[in-house]
């Protein structure tokens, strides 16, 4: 519902387990790192990987798949909730093994699998059996499982098995009765939640991957995120999809760290919540019935008109799907700003802005230069300077740091023109034909669909975007912004390790990571040099 509205490509915080959203954090890259080791180890045997509920273990086994030899075939199951005949079944589907349908007993099914892995092994291939949820196994079907591990050749296993669950799974092999299998387990690990860092980094991975042009969670916000879902990843998901969503349903390019409180309030179970929160929602909740009794208490026929006053004044619109709009580009109607101010500043934009050559001429005098009522992008070229136009709002703007012309549509498709000069104290300046607005920098502007056009300065003539593998005089610089430990061979050449410089860059500025520099990454890597002759936004 709210990725066009945030310029997104997916939803970024989806529970689907998409190993293209895995995030690559040190614990999971050793969980990978264990269950790879232990599918490659000839011994055969189990391998376990455990971890609490939402700590991503069916997305990391999704990504094990993907990432197994050409040689390695693969049985999955996801449901383990079978007897010993229905699981050996579900093992001979998975591997397309032919047996009798009516009447197969056990040794039917184990002899048709022992005879096509033999096969197998026999052309050089490899067999991996993934349970998941393995917790849920009883103890005469994890009997049957440890029995696969005895088809073997006199010198080869030919089955490994990975057993995926919760911590209960650790329990449940401490049991006395299932030590054999215990004793065949060759790798162990426990996948934790993540930590405060961690948190932060996993938010703007999933962003990053869902084509996200700028932050969408304040820094407050993502403490929050880590506060309230205790760094589980899957409670991260749901907590920042309902707070992308309230963000939505107020007009806001930004969730801050009430809309996630909110949020998680509304999607995690009281059980979930800390006590403080735990108790806060308890007393939200009566003090809600204890209003709902005092209105119904002085309601009189036909005048509930003070409630409606105060409904249609609320600054915050409740965070819910019913709350955000049905069509995406119903924008307007989501400015959390009171009906009089918008009022007020429709009154404004129709005596002002009138002018797009002024707006623009306000703009070319911020940067010292000559402007063209005609042609400004043009103009602005011949002057060594370049036009970025994107509709991407308030947080690529914060991000590029640049004074811009923003463009207005009136509701009867009049076109207005304003200069956005400064941003302080939570609020953005933007003139019209000389006269300045404060406006609130947290919502979206009403009539504003988030366009805008700046102007910025190449740091070489003619040079907007570098790619990898190039060569041209603008690797020479941006060489100097990332000193190398070893002289590179052809300074002038775009190589992997300039790169992978660049990406860590991008990462850690908010911009989408492709290792590539184009305007946005140019920008910011000029804002570092704090050149005189650049005007800033704040």
């Amino acid at each position: 519902m709210y990725t066009q509205f945030f310029r997104l490509n997916d939803a970024p915080f989806s529970i689907a387990p998409n190993p293209r959203f895995l995030y690559p954090s040190a614990k999971h890259r050793e969980a990978l790192a264990h269950l790879l080791y232990g599918i490659k180890e000839e011994g055969g045997g189990f391998v376990a990987l455990t971890g609490e509920v939402g700590t991503g273990k069916t997305t990391l086994c999704r990504c094990l798949i993907e990432q197994l030899p050409e040689n390695v075939d693969v049985a999955l199951i996801l449901n383990p909730r079978l007897d010993a005949l229905e699981l050996l079944a579900a093992v001979c589907d998975e591997l397309h093994i032919t047996y009798p349908r009516t009447g197969a007993s056990l040794k039917v099914l184990v002899d048709a699998l022992n005879e096509h892995l033999l096969a197998a092994h026999a052309q050089g291939r490899r067999t991996v059996l993934v349970i998941d949820e393995a917790q849920n196994l009883s103890f005469d079907v994890l009997e049957q499982v440890r029995l696969l591990t005895n088809l073997e050749t006199s010198q080869h296993k030919l089955l490994q098995i990975i057993l995926i669950g919760q911590p209960e799974l650790t329990r449940l092999l401490e049991q006395e009765r299932l030590r054999q299998l215990a004793q065949r387990i060759t790798a162990r690990y426990h996948l934790a939640p993540l930590t405060r860092a961690e948190t932060v980094d996993y938010v703007r991975h999933r962003l990053t991957v869902s084509g996200c042009p700028a932050p969408l969670f304040t820094p407050a916000a993502l403490g929050a995120v880590h506060r309230l879902s205790g760094g589980i990843p899957r409670l991260i998901n749901v907590i920042c999809d309902r707070a992308l969503l309230g963000a939505y349903a107020q007009g806001r390019f930004q969730a801050d760290r009430a809309t996630v409180r909110r949020a998680a309030r509304e999607v995690l179970p009281s059980v979930l919540l800390p006590r403080f929160w735990r108790r806060l929602a308890l007393g939200v909740a009566v003090a809600a019935l204890i209003g709902t009794g005092a209105l119904l208490i002085g309601r009189t026929p036909g005048g509930n008109a003070a409630s409606s006053e105060r409904e249609a004044a609320s600054p915050m619109p409740a965070v819910s799907p019913q709350a955000a709009p049905e069509k995406a580009d119903a924008k307007e109607a989501l400015v959390p700003a009171l009906s009089s101010d918008r009022a007020r500043f429709e009154d404004l934009l129709k005596s002002k802005g009138t002018d797009e050559a002024a707006a623009f001429g306000r703009l070319f005098a911020l940067w010292k230069a000559e402007g063209d009522a005609g042609k400004p992008c043009e103009t602005a070229e011949r002057q060594g300077l370049r036009c970025l136009s994107e509709d991407s709002g308030w947080p690529v703007l914060r991000l590029l740091n640049h004074p811009a012309v923003l463009e207005f549509v009136l509701p009867d498709g009049e076109k207005r023109y304003g200069t956005l000069t400064g941003i302080a104290g939570g609020l953005a300046t933007v003139e019209f034909g000389g006269e300045p607005a404060a406006l609130p920098l947290a919502d979206n502007l009403p009539f504003w669909k988030g366009g805008f056009t700046l102007l910025w300065r190449p740091p070489v003539a003619d040079v907007t975007v570098l790619r990898p593998g190039q060569s041209s005089p603008a690797v020479k610089w941006l060489r100097q912004r990332f000193p190398a430990k070893k002289k590179p061979a052809d300074p002038h050449r775009f190589d992997e390790t300039l790169k992978a410089q660049v990406a860590a860059f991008q990462k850690q500025h908010g911009l989408i990571v492709d290792g590539a520099v184009g305007p946005h990454t140019f920008i910011r890597l000029l804002n570092e040099t704090k050149r005189a002759d650049s005007p800033r936004l704040e």
